[in-house]
């Protein structure tokens, strides 16, 4: 009977590890160049870097970008479709992956392409409008209209792109008293005082900081231990580090996701560092279509380790998942996501040989 029982326990214990290790992979994709269902759910097991479909939504348009709220109760995610553009609310069931649309919202902005939650407000990033919108939300997941939109003023130096204001991120600062907004076309990041409760003005802006002209800010991220913001620029492949405290930021350094002898074309894309806080990863899109590894030195500066291709077309997106064994960047123009194994020790990527066939994917996020 004792042994029985051992191997009862032996083999709860595998079974609990084993659900443990498999979390849910939303996908957020681009609709109109495919027939695609819109957003995309998936069970990944960290462990192996396997994966099986679990559900999808029908006719979401352009989900292009997606957040969860941190209850995992709801997915929010923008409806990128010029000045048509939207911001849809669902109820999420994790255990099945299931997608119910509760309401969606004018999104005061054309072409929206970041978002973020909090458990009050919903916070969008307006690249072709230029300007950042605030949603609430109600208690049953839906969205308020917009209860305050944040206009940019401005251009940059280069003609063909920054001839207005291009918000491409929202970012909460690690103690959420501010929201951080790049803004491509201004060659800025603005930084905002952020009042949850804060009526018709949840944000204000406490000041801006210019980066290279023509740089481009794009995504950018903290170090674990919030100290350091890492900014990755699109037009000049440039990823600017800064000392961060209390809303304020003072650059200390500069690293280039190109190498010396590159001569094609590119535009730089994601930008995340590891679980762990030790490498920093970076994408380039165009003829470069690679992805570039930094480990991050004491002092919060970077130190070049290598690059690899992303092995398709347009690398849009990357995740690492929870546990830092895998790295997966989704393509939007090869229409697929691939899977690398993470070398936790050198941040050395492999290719796994393991891809997700998914038409234009653009938004890989992880919940449980």
């Amino acid at each position: 009977m004792k042994n029985v029982l051992f191997l009862l326990s032996i083999f709860a214990l595998a079974t609990l590890q084993a659900q443990e290790n498999k979390v849910n992979l939303l996908i957020g994709t681009y609709t109109n160049s495919c027939d695609n269902k819109g957003i995309y759910v998936y069970e990944f097991d960290s462990n192996t870097g396997d994966f099986n479909f679990k559900n999808a939504t029908e006719n979401v348009v352009n989900p292009s970008y997606l957040t969860v709220s941190n209850d995992k109760r709801f997915v929010y995610s923008v409806n990128e479709n010029g000045q048509k553009s939207t911001i849809s609310a669902f109820g999420f069931n994790p255990k099945d992956g299931k997608l119910d649309f509760i309401n969606v919202q004018d999104s005061k902005g054309a072409d929206p392409c970041y978002i973020i939650n909090d458990d009050k407000n919903v916070i969008v990033a307006n690249y072709s409008g230029g300007n950042i919108s605030v949603f609430s939300k109600n208690s049953n997941g839906s969205l308020t209209e917009a209860k305050q939109v944040s206009q940019h003023f401005g251009n940059g130096i280069n003609v063909k792109r920054q001839a207005s204001p291009h918000v491409h991120m929202v970012c909460f600062s690690p103690d959420k008293k501010y929201v951080l907004a790049n803004d491509l076309g201004t060659d800025k990041v603005y930084i905002y005082q952020y009042n949850p409760n804060g009526g018709n003005e949840i944000l204000k802006l406490k000041s801006t900081i210019s980066v290279n002209p023509g740089g481009g800010p794009r995504h950018l991220t903290f170090s674990k231990d919030g100290k350091f913001v890492y900014l990755l620029q699109e037009l000049d492949g440039k990823v600017a580090v800064f000392r961060y405290s209390n809303g304020t930021l003072k650059k200390i350094d500069e690293a280039s996701i190109l190498s010396e002898d590159f001569r094609g074309t590119y535009t730089a894309a994601d930008i995340h560092i590891s679980p762990d806080g030790k490498f920093l990863y970076a994408t380039n899109r165009k003829e470069a279509n690679q992805i570039s590894i930094f480990k991050i030195l004491k002092g919060g500066k970077l130190k070049f380790e290598g690059r690899n291709s992303t092995l398709g077309d347009g690398p849009r997106n990357f995740v690492i998942d929870p546990t830092g064994n895998f790295l997966l960047v989704a393509h939007q123009y090869t229409n697929e996501i691939v899977i690398f194994k993470r070398n936790k020790t050198t941040g050395v990527l492999t290719d796994t040989g393991k891809r997700i066939a998914l038409c234009s994917p653009v938004c890989l996020v992880f919940g449980k």
